[in-house]
Parts: structure tokens; C-alpha cells; sequence
């Protein structure tokens, strides 16, 4: 048991035991799950979050201290009623045996191989702060259409959101079904540490390996979200007002708080003025004021709010140019919802917070490049990013990045378009995650691929004459199979 394991209750440890034994009875008392049953999860998802968005976004706007109802709409609900469609759509075809090849020539004695995707069983969901619904609901979408029941461990820097959503999913779900469990940091440690089948964890790093090794102790398999540091990449031959708008309106959707938020920009030498010139055209446009703006939103507690202050302080004090895009307002030190409007930190040392930690926050480091490999040489120093994002028409350079960069994925001419795009995996790699879900790769994460061989009617074994005892025409006949 972890220190922080141990600052868990004996109560709340065994209500978190009864829970999962409960589910996994369940689970193993119901057999085979059908497709009817999957869909009526899903159609309950659909049904809590259509039927429930005003009280979904007024916990969201409590939590943050302003974040706007479009915002939570945009984020929150609209993402996760996507992705839990794009799953009904889908299921019956995903749920079919997928045919794999026999051995020759066993196939012509009519042997048959496929793989039967069955459910693991209880999935432990691990969600952040910064999505607190779409982060539920989205992994809840594949793990339900697998055929899984759910525990799911909210943040407790959004205490309205997870109460709104524990008391939502007591209405419309059974709790051998899914279960949502409140409490703060050691509630998630003992969390993580129940046996489950398989656990998502969604958030930093840093509590990602916690989480891993956590589970490790019990062989549980785990799929991770985490951040890292999403790169820009401005070609040449950009079209730079279009980049402009996309990457301002991206970096300051939920005020950079979002793992595949944009960290630093490269841009080339020559487009730096005007890259700069544009974007402070741009925030201005898209954010006439900052202090009382409701579509602005708010850093989730002052903790954050602090730590992004303490980025931009060192790179003032250590030089940088610093350029504060609502400079004509009133200081946001000490605002009272938390606001930090975007600043930009132009060719920041490397060893700064800016440029060494995940930023989560309205700041966006940007350094000049001489030539592409260049750039693409910056990134691949670096742990792999969640994101990474490039601007230009030029397909040769386009590809030269794509093919020379590794990342958990990747959008062109664009910001985080691709995981709004439900066909496609999402997850990282190295540092900024492991594992995928959304779309086909999401039901099969928590699905287990049970490999089926079918044999045919006719006892091959003894027909080829490789039943013991072993004679000379086993002999010949592995000599003709075993060679280049």
C-alpha cells in the first residue's frame, strides 16, 4: 500500500471493493453481452447528456468560475454525443468475428481461423478536469460498446461537474453498471489500485506513471492520455492569415487548458513580425477584452493560475520578450475569476518552465527557425508529443514532417481537428501516452481479441502421417517445408 493509499479510509477502500465485485458478478452473470443490451448504454449516455446540458454547463461554469455554456457545448457534450453515435453506428459490424487466414493447406479441409472480440469486463475510467464530461463519456463510449461495465473516478478540481454527474448516472444507470466515485487524490490512488480488467487514466505525466505502476501490481492492463508539449510547425509557403485565426482560436479554446493545445510555434525567420502582428490582430478580434469576457474562460483554481503567472515571470526576468495580448486592461494577477489572457514568449531559452513543462494555460512560446530540418531537428530532441501540427501547401515538406516526426497524431492546416474525427485512434506515445481509443481501435482497446482456430472434419495429422512414431516421411516432408 502507497502513503497515499493509506490516507483512505478503511470504509471508502471497501465501498470501492464491494462496487467492483458487485460489477463483476455481474458481468459474469449476464454471459455473452448483446448488441441490444450495448446499445441501450449507449442510448442512456446519449439520453443523460441531451436531456441534462443546462445542468451539465452550469457545473462546468462553477467549477471553472466562467466558462461559457458554447464552450462546455463545444467540448464537453457535443464531443461525447459524437463519439457515442459514431459507436451505435458501427457496433454490429465491430462486434462480428473478424476472419484471419488458415494455415495451408489445413483451409482446404475446410479448418477456419478467426478472432472473437469479447469484453474484458470491469473498466476503470481515470478523467481530468479540463473536459470533465467528454473525458468521461468518450472512453465510457468504447468500453460500453465492448460489452465492459464502468467505475469511473472523476477529478476533484471540478466537485460541481463530478456531483452533477454521480447523481445524473445514479438516475440512469444501475450501479453494477456504472458507478462514479468522488473524492480527491487518494480516493485516485486506491482507485487505480482495485484489479480491474483495464484502466484509462486521462492527465498528466506525472500521475500517469503512478498510475502505471500502480497497475502494474496487478497485471491490469492500461491505456494513457497524458500531455507533453504540442509543437506548430509554419511552413514557407503558409497561408498565414488562415494559420493566424486557426491557431489563435486554438491555443485559447478553454484558455489553453487541453492536452493537445498548442505549446510553442516554429515559424520561419522572415514570418515572424507578421506572425506576431497577426495573432495580436486576431486575439483582439476573436477577444475584444479578456476581464469580463464569458466566452474567455478562467484557470480551473488559483494553483494553475499562479503556475502559469510563474512561466511568464521567468521569462521576463530572464529577457525574453514577452508580449501580453490584453496589455491594456487591468492586471490579471489578482483577478477574481482567474482570467490569463494569451501571452506570447518570443525565443525563449530552452531551459525555461515555458519550454520545459506542459504550459495548460494561455501562453505560447515561439521561436524562429532557418530551415525545416531545422525545426524537425528541435522536435525529435524532445519527448514525442500528444499533437503536432503543421501549416503549409508544400505536400513534399508536409510529408518530410509527418514521415520525421513522431507523434500521438497529427492535424494539417489546423488545430486538434483530428480528435474530433471519430474514424481515427487518439492516444500518445512515450511520454504522452499509451494506447488508443475512439472509433474500430477503441472497441478493440477494451476488448479482448480471442484468437479461434476451427478445425476441419478430416485428422490431417494422421492423413500426412505425422502422428509418432516418427518415420522417414516426416522427415522428407519438413524438409521440403523448412527452407528460404
Amino acid at each position: 500500500m502507497t502513503a497515499m493509499e493509506a490516507l483512505v479510509d478503511r470504509e471508502t477502500v471497501d465501498k470501492l471493493e464491494v462496487t467492483l465485485e458487485r460489477q463483476r458478478a455481474a458481468f459474469l452473470a449476464e454471459g455473452p453481452v448483446p448488441l441490444e443490451t450495448r446499445i441501450d448504454r449507449l442510448d442512456r449516455c446519449l439520453t443523460l447528456l441531451v436531456d441534462n446540458q443546462q445542468a451539465l454547463t452550469d457545473a462546468a461554469d462553477s467549477d471553472f468560475g466562467n466558462r461559457s455554456r458554447p464552450v462546455t457545448l463545444m467540448l464537453d457534450i457535443y464531443s461525447a454525443v459524437s463519439g457515442i453515435k459514431f459507436v451505435k453506428k458501427n457496433l454490429k459490424r465491430w462486434m462480428k468475428p473478424e476472419k484471419r487466414r488458415a494455415n495451408f493447406p489445413l483451409n482446404l479441409f475446410g479448418a477456419r481461423a478467426y478472432i472473437q472480440y469479447q469484453p474484458k469486463g470491469v473498466v476503470g475510467v481515470m478523467a481530468p478536469w479540463n473536459v470533465p464530461f467528454s473525458m468521461v463519456f468518450n472512453p465510457l463510449a468504447d468500453a460500453f460498446g465492448a460489452g465492459n461495465r464502468c467505475m469511473v473516478k472523476p477529478s476533484e478540481y471540478t466537485p460541481a461537474s463530478s456531483a452533477v454527474m454521480k447523481e445524473l448516472v445514479e438516475h440512469y444507470f444501475d450501479d453494477t453498471e456504472l458507478s462514479v466515485v468522488c473524492g480527491g487524490p487518494e480516493v485516485g490512488a486506491a482507485f487505480s489500485a482495485l484489479p480491474f480488467d483495464h484502466i484509462i487514466f486521462t492527465g498528466a505525466t506525472s500521475i500517469g506513471r503512478h498510475v502505471m505502476g500502480t497497475a502494474a501490481d496487478k497485471l491490469t492492463p492500461v491505456t494513457l492520455e497524458l500531455g507533453g508539449k504540442s509543437p506548430v510547425i509554419i511552413g514557407e509557403d503558409v497561408d498565414l492569415p488562415d494559420c493566424i485565426e486557426k491557431l489563435v482560436a486554438g491555443k485559447c479554446m478553454n484558455a489553453g487548458q487541453l492536452c493537445i493545445s498548442p505549446d510553442y510555434c516554429l515559424v520561419p525567420e522572415r514570418h515572424l513580425e507578421d506572425l506576431l502582428a497577426g495573432i495580436a490582430k486576431v486575439f483582439s478580434r476573436l477577444y475584444p477584452s479578456v476581464s469580463d469576457n464569458t466566452d474567455y474562460v478562467s484557470m480551473i483554481n488559483e494553483r494553475h493560475h499562479q503556475r502559469v503567472f510563474s512561466y511568464i515571470d521567468e521569462a521576463s526576468e530572464r529577457g525574453a520578450r514577452v508580449i501580453n495580448l490584453a496589455a491594456n486592461e487591468a492586471d490579471f494577477r489578482g483577478h477574481p475569476l482567474r482570467k490569463i489572457p494569451l501571452h506570447l514568449i518570443i525565443d525563449p531559452d530552452t531551459d525555461m518552465q515555458s519550454m520545459q513543462q506542459e504550459i495548460f494555460g494561455p501562453i505560447l512560446n515561439i521561436r524562429p527557425y532557418k530551415n525545416i530540418d531545422d525545426a524537425i531537428s528541435f522536435i525529435n530532441q524532445r519527448p514525442r508529443p500528444l499533437a503536432l501540427y503543421y501549416f503549409g501547401k508544400d505536400k513534399a515538406e508536409t510529408d518530410r514532417v509527418l514521415e520525421l516526426t513522431t507523434s500521438g497524431g497529427a492535424t494539417i492546416n489546423d488545430i486538434g481537428m483530428h480528435v474530433g474525427c471519430e474514424d481515427i485512434p487518439f492516444g500518445g506515445i512515450g511520454q504522452s501516452g499509451m494506447g488508443s481509443y475512439h472509433g474500430i481501435e477503441g472497441f478493440k482497446t477494451f476488448s479482448h481479441a480471442k484468437s479461434v482456430f476451427r478445425q476441419g472434419r478430416v485428422n490431417l495429422a494422421r492423413l500426412a502421417g505425422t502422428l509418432p512414431p516418427y518415420g522417414a516421411g516426416v522427415e522428407k516432408m519438413m524438409a521440403k517445408q523448412i527452407k528460404k
